[in-house]
């Protein structure tokens, strides 16, 4: 009689504590990765650095804006995390490029588990790094004058957002399958959401072409859901008349739930299909 042969692999409790455990790994890898490259850490670090040091004290003096470093540092975070959440696609897209996810796709995992611990990944460096903007700006004069659990909201509210922006990056990556792509692309976009918005400026002295782009950019939204939970939003400055700036908070959260919703499993599918090419 001829033994039959069991399978090399055999799934260990329910199907969503196994994509929990091959989350945890697939995490785990990229936090090793940015153990044994450290680069990637210090220059996502000093970047954010530079923009709070070149904003509060080479150009403050020529901003008209009452008390300029706690209205830039909101911008300063949203900012850093958006651009933060583009290493998923550039990671994504390089993993392609060399191979990886085809190693993948013969390990018995789940396929969202590369996803999840790539945009994990992103959201520990994110992290990191309003860690160290915070301290950069309470040196320069940045202060949260509402209550701690404002200033945990605030900090919630940036990195769940950027979170999910981290997924829409990562389907942007797998779709063009070179970084070089993904990073000119991302920063063609991104650039101008960051400027044309009120994270350095604010909104009424734009022109009404501007104005009226800045007034319904996301971005705008986030940067007055954090100025608000941090207590640095400025009551000398015109009411906002568009329903998104007057709710600032609602809007990011929908935006986080809506971009979640549509992001997670487009990219998964995406994962599938390339995966099995």
């Amino acid at each position: 009689m001829t033994a039959v042969s069991q399978p090399a692999y055999e799934s260990v409790g329910s199907p969503l504590a196994q994509l929990f455990s091959d989350g945890w790994i697939a995490t785990r890898r990229n936090l090793i990765k940015i153990r044994r490259v450290p680069e990637i850490l210090v220059f996502t670090i000093l970047q954010p650095i530079m923009f709070v040091l070149l904003f509060s004290q080479v150009y403050a003096g020529a901003m008209n804006v009452p008390d300029y470093v706690n209205f830039l540092m909101a911008g300063i975070f949203a900012q850093t995390v958006i651009f933060g959440s583009t290493f998923s696609g550039a990671a994504m897209a390089q993993d392609l490029k060399d191979g990886i996810i085809d190693r993948f796709r013969t390990l018995p995992m789940s396929p969202a588990a590369v996803l999840i611990g790539r945009t994990n990944g992103d959201l520990v460096i994110n992290s990191i790094s309003m860690m160290i903007m915070m301290g950069t700006g309470w040196l320069v004069g940045w202060r949260v004058t509402t209550s701690v659990w404002g200033f945990l909201g605030g900090v919630a509210v940036l990195l769940l957002f950027s979170y999910s922006f981290s997924w829409v990056m990562a389907l942007l990556g797998m779709s063009v399958r070179s970084p070089e792509v993904i990073n000119n692309a991302s920063f063609m976009i991104l650039f101008p959401l960051t400027f044309i918005s009120n994270a350095f400026v604010p909104i009424h002295t734009l022109p009404e072409v501007l104005k009226n782009i800045a007034e319904w950019n996301p971005v705008s939204a986030l940067v007055e859901s954090a100025r608000q939970l941090f207590g640095n939003t400025n009551p000398d400055f015109p009411e906002p008349t568009a329903w998104t700036l007057q709710n600032p908070i609602i809007t990011v959260i929908l935006g986080i739930i809506v971009m979640l919703a549509i992001f997670v499993p487009l990219s998964v599918k995406k994962f599938k299909s390339i995966s099995s090419r």
